[in-house]
């Protein structure tokens, strides 16, 4: 229980630095200066001190998505073995409580973007969903090959050690599931080539033309909701990579945290070495990802 703690306690202080090494990383490799890799820190702290406004059009709805969406991360960073051991909540179908927690924010988000009644935002939630869907068909074949590899149901058996020895995964399984997980890692944050966190342009935006109204703490909400999934997604393939066999605690967080920090540099350097996708491209990139976990369940069965 105390390394879980531990372990969740960390997560929850680095989770805001993850998206500035992606951005730090992209504008080395790019040329630019950019900003400093704790930038998101400083913005939470400045949203937090101001007011929040809201439009005369919107309900009740659109302000309990921000909490909503926060807790619902918060809820799934419980179920994952942060530790690489035990997840601090632990049951047989876990998984799919991970993924529908994860669908619950999103779905609490698409509601609030309508709202709004805005054309703009009903347009980024009709992306959303339907992009939505593809994600969580590579999600469920990646969490099957895992289950069917460890013959366990749970994310503290598929990704953590909570028999006490390594999970038994081949290495091209491994492979293609950790692949397919940062691929899907990517659709899910909002990250480059599938959508542009730092894009202005309405008709090009997925996620973040949904939160346009939204200002002050309940901005602040939505943007550590976001990081707090990349750093959950980031643990999954971490965890996979890098399975723990008896390490003892201290080594595992910084094992932990460093693979972390280096999967939110692979965001960057993808970033820096692709273009943001085409709509009608987005699905053909979201069933690649999807058929890398595909194709691991397909190993595993042989």
């Amino acid at each position: 229980m105390r390394s879980g703690l531990v372990s969740l306690l960390l997560l929850l202080l680095l989770a805001p630095l993850l998206p500035g090494v992606a951005t730090r990383t992209r504008g080395i490799l790019t040329g630019r200066k950019g900003a400093p890799v704790y930038q998101l820190y400083l913005d939470l702290a400045k949203l937090m001190r101001r007011g929040t406004v809201y439009s005369t059009t919107t309900t009740l709805m659109f302000r309990l998505a921000p909490i909503a969406a926060c807790t619902s991360a918060l809820a799934a960073t419980l179920l994952v073995p942060l530790d690489g051991s035990t997840a601090l909540i632990r049951f047989s179908g876990d998984v799919l409580a991970f993924a529908y927690l994860l669908a619950l924010g999103r779905f609490v988000l698409v509601l609030a973007a309508l709202d709004t009644g805005s054309s703009f935002e009903g347009m980024g939630a009709s992306r959303e969903v339907a992009f939505a869907s593809l994600v969580e068909l590579g999600l469920f074949f990646g969490f099957a090959a895992v289950g069917v590899a460890t013959r366990e149901l749970s994310l503290s058996g598929m990704f953590g050690v909570a028999s006490g020895e390594p999970a038994p995964l081949a290495g091209p399984v491994l492979a293609m599931v950790a692949a397919g997980l940062f691929a899907l890692l990517l659709a899910e944050c909002a990250r480059v080539p599938v959508d542009d966190p730092a894009t202005h342009l309405e008709l090009t935006m997925i996620h973040e033309v949904m939160i346009l109204d939204h200002s002050g703490p309940d901005l602040a909400l939505l943007l550590y909701a976001s990081a707090l999934k990349l750093g959950l997604f980031g643990t999954l393939v971490v965890s996979l990579i890098v399975p723990r066999a008896g390490w003892p605690l201290p080594t595992w967080l910084l094992v932990w945290s460093l693979g972390l920090i280096g999967i939110a540099a692979g965001i960057g350097v993808v970033e820096s070495a692709t273009a943001r996708l085409r709509l009608p491209k987005v699905p053909l990139f979201l069933a690649f990802a999807g058929a890398l976990a595909g194709f691991g369940l397909l190993l595993v069965l042989r």
